[in-house]
Formats: structure tokens, sequence, C-alpha cells
């Protein structure tokens, strides 16, 4: 098997994860303006558009930060994709009818269409464990906040001010809450079909 080459395109992904202001105006400059007449011309508006583009390019900050994301296609046609997912998304969320999108603006390469999805699940994973973490307890989410900021269960325990026992026996009934919570919830059986 062939390994996908890393497309040059890497280079945006990169600037994303550094924080560089120069990368993100050009992404702002060069790509942005394709996903906002996009939407104007499906139904939405300039703010609307500039709502995805930003959940877009968290979600890509995401995945690049904790998958370690490697761009095998354009940049554009990945980023569009994304967007265009996931406007669709706010359409079917805010309308009873059938959506009839405007096609004129198509993207090319079947990496992209991968990618774009692996990543458009991604960002509903995080969205749907970030929604049932809410509805844990205060002190369960107080435990799992510290036990992902400090990786000792010892320091973890001593500054919440309880026993080591004690916060490695809560962190494993959070978590089995959390799980069961995820489980329950209608949207994670869509990811296993």
């Amino acid at each position: 098997m062939s390994e996908k080459k890393i497309h040059e395109d890497q280079k945006y992904i990169d600037g994303l994860l550094k924080n560089n202001s120069f990368v993100i105006q050009a992404i702002y400059d060069k790509f942005v303006p394709k996903v906002v007449n996009y939407i104007k011309q499906n139904s939405g508006s300039r703010d609307q558009a500039q709502d995805v583009v930003q959940d877009t390019l968290v979600t890509i900050y995401n995945q690049a930060s904790e998958k370690g994301l490697k761009l095998t296609c354009p940049f554009d046609a990945y980023f569009f994709l994304l967007c265009k997912r996931k406007w669709l998304n706010v359409l079917k969320k805010t309308s009873n009818k059938e959506v009839t999108i405007n096609e004129e603006v198509l993207s090319k390469g079947d990496e992209a269409q991968e990618l774009a999805f692996e990543t458009s699940v991604f960002g509903e994973k995080q969205a749907l464990f970030a929604e049932m973490f809410e509805k844990l307890g205060n002190a369960c989410q107080d435990l799992l906040k510290a036990t992902f900021k400090i990786k000792s269960m010892e320091e973890v325990a001593a500054s919440l001010n309880v026993t080591y026992a004690y916060a490695r026996k809560k962190k494993s009934l959070c978590i089995g809450k959390l799980t069961e919570l995820v489980r329950e919830s209608p949207k994670f059986n869509q990811f296993n079909n």
C-alpha cells in the first residue's frame, strides 16, 4: 500500500496550529469569500457564513492538534466541503422543509470528501461529548477537568482536597456516567451506522 502524500497546503493547517496571523489572514482572503457566496446563495446571510467559517476553523484546529491532521488534498476543497456540511446541518436544524441547495460551486477530489467527512464526524463527536459532559454534576465536571489538566492523580486529589483513593474511585464513576450518557444519546447511534 502506498502512503498518501502530504499536500503542500498543509501549511494552512500548520499555520492554524501556530496561530500564525499571516496564514489565518491568507485563509480569510483566499478561501472564505467562496464560502460566504455559497451560503448567501443558499438561504444564508453574511453573518451566518462567518459563524460557519469560525466553527469550521475551530474544528480543523481541534482535529489537527488532537489527531495530527495531515492534509492530502488542496485546502480549498477540504475547507469548502467542511463549511458546506456545517451549513447543511444548520439548514436541516432550522427548517422542517426539505433542503434544496444550489450546486453550482462544486469541489473536486475524493480525498477532500474523505478528509472533510472525517473532520465533520470528529467535530460532531466533540460536540456530543461536550453536551453530555455538561449533564454531569459539578463534582464530576471539576474532577474530570482537573484530570484533563493534571496527569498525576495524586496532584488531582490534592488540588481538590480529597484522598487519592477517593479521587480514583470518583474518576472511574464519573467516566462511567459520561460514557453511559454518550452511549444513550440518539446522536451516538448515528456515528455507528
